[in-house]
């Protein structure tokens, strides 16, 4: 058997904000109904086939506490029914209109999408048991993946305006964690990656008055929660230029970066620490303990996410943005990066398999290269993390599931790289060093803008006069014995997670959904 050469580990984070009972189009259920149906059944479809042939997949998957509660809910099984029976009938009349105007491609495409929804709305139903949380845990207790929780309702950590917000969006995502899963969790993803050492912190916002108060590190509530690691952005461990992961995706937000770039300075990058081990954090001597953490490989992460050159921008594709209406279904590709939407050219299917085999290789010879180069410097095996939001597997890129399913496949096959999730990896690896980190994040700039900038900074002082008044009535009431009062406080309680949820930032920020968020 050949010498293995390390690690590697696929990390999907999957997140949305609450959305249930807030809407549905455009903005609202249909944001949960679209990621279920073009993520999160074909990559349960893509873990079952690989458990069916006897593989794992070491996936590393994040499902948010708030993420969770929904897809757990009757709302959301009755509702994401009626949605795949809509995209059924918006399919069948799609078909009946290329038929009449003698299009045979294009009703040939109708019909692969009436088959699609209608496979979904089997699968869903008989496969699942229309229990997609379930689902998900038979897979960890298979042992095929490990699930890792997050903040509470994805608040952005760094920013909360006291510890007590930080710990109680910690505290909630392991409390739902365990209530889901039947166990402890053992890793952590923080909201954007975003991290905040321990030091004297003031409100970030301008002209609000308040005193440099001792705050702990982010790793810190992790460790006194029992969580055991975390990922952060290479630029954080190395420093050099943030990547970035969402500018490609909104022009809006590649608007705000121009004017932000200006003020932009890197970190001098720091040769002595490699993306490709894992290490301890801690910014406190008084930690419980060291919290292990896994840094975002950034050729990996380029390869994925970039726009411009990476794998979802080949033209064989099928186009996330042009879409037909009034069904909303998309019969085109992306033909290229440059293309106009009315320079799309129709979607063929039978071209894509031969595309997403060659990017399967691809990846597969790039994490191979990577762990054999840092082997032959540093004589030990490595390790490779990928980081990649849930939905951009799917929902961004529709043939992103089967390239996840080939890439894996191909892994499995390869002898010198063990797939291995943050938990098995952490056990392998037995981690001494102890470093400290900077503050920052993965969005663009590396640091906190796209989630306070000019445009976004007035909703924190809404956070933080909420927060100050939580924890006020917490300390006059929490001991209360009267029933009617503590069902209060829970629920000032829930509408601040939902308040502090870091979704309402980028929705602005990015022009998105800006009159939703606000």
């Amino acid at each position: 058997m050949a010498e293995s050469l390390g690690y590697f580990t696929f990390v999907l984070h999957s997140h949305l904000p609450y959305v249930i009972g807030h809407g549905r189009w455009p903005h609202g259920m249909d944001w949960l109904n679209e990621a279920a149906a073009e993520s999160y059944i074909p990559l349960l479809q893509a873990f079952n086939r690989l458990g069916a042939e006897g593989r794992g997949s070491g996936v590393t998957l994040g499902i948010t506490p708030i993420l969770a509660e929904m897809l757990a809910s009757k709302v959301f099984r009755r509702e994401f029914k009626d949605y795949l029976d809509q995209k059924v009938q918006a399919a069948t009349d799609d078909l009946a209109t290329f038929k009449k105007l003698g299009d045979g491609h294009f009703a040939s495409l109708a019909r692969m999408w009436a088959d699609h929804y209608g496979e979904l709305r089997r699968s869903f139903s008989e496969d699942f048991g229309e229990d997609l949380i379930g689902a998900f845990k038979r897979l960890m207790d298979a042992g095929v993946l490990e699930i890792i929780t997050s903040a509470a309702t994805h608040g952005y950590l760094p920013l909360l305006g006291r510890d007590t917000a930080v710990q109680a969006q910690v505290k909630q995502g392991v409390a739902t964690y365990r209530r889901h899963f039947g166990r402890d969790p053992q890793g952590f993803w923080l909201p954007e990656c975003a991290y905040r050492p321990r030091y004297a912190w003031t409100p970030p916002v301008k002209d609000l008055p308040g005193k440099p108060v001792l705050r702990k590190g982010v790793e810190e509530f992790l460790s006194e929660n029992g969580l055991k690691y975390f990922f952060i952005d290479s630029h954080l461990l190395k420093g050099g230029k943030a990547i970035g992961v969402y500018k490609d995706r909104f022009d809006a937000l590649e608007r705000l970066w121009e004017r932000f770039a200006a003020q932009y300075q890197e970190r001098p990058e720091e040769e002595d620490k490699s993306p490709y081990q894992v290490y301890l954090v801690s910014s406190a001597p008084e930690t419980m303990r060291p919290v292990a953490v896994f840094t975002r490989d950034p050729k990996t992460g380029l390869q994925v996410w970039s726009g411009e050159w990476g794998y979802p921008g080949d033209g064989n594709f099928l186009d996330f943005h042009k879409k037909r209406f009034p069904g909303g279904l998309r019969y085109w590709q992306v033909t290229s990066a440059q293309a106009d939407l009315a320079d799309k050219q129709p979607y063929h299917p039978e071209w894509v398999a031969a595309r997403i085999n060659d990017q399967a290789d691809h990846f597969v010879a790039l994490v191979s290269g990577i762990l054999a180069e840092f082997k032959a410097k540093e004589g030990r095996p490595g390790m490779v993390v990928a980081p990649y939001d849930t939905e951009l597997i799917g929902h961004w890129w529709f043939e992103g599931p089967e390239w996840l399913y080939q890439v894996l496949k191909r892994f499995q096959d390869h002898t010198q790289v063990s797939l291995s999730p943050g938990g098995e990896i952490l056990k392998a690896s037995a981690p001494r060093s102890v470093i400290s980190l900077p503050e920052g994040s993965w969005g663009e700039g590396g640091y906190h803008w796209i989630w306070l900038n000019e445009m976004n900074d007035w909703t924190w002082r809404h956070v933080y006069a909420a927060e100050e008044a939580m924890e006020e009535m917490a300390r006059l009431w929490a001991d209360d014995p009267d029933p009617r009062l503590q069902d209060l406080l829970k629920q000032c309680g829930r509408s601040l997670f939902l308040l502090e949820s870091s979704d309402w930032q980028f929705l602005i920020s990015t022009f998105s959904a800006r009159d939703y968020a606000e």
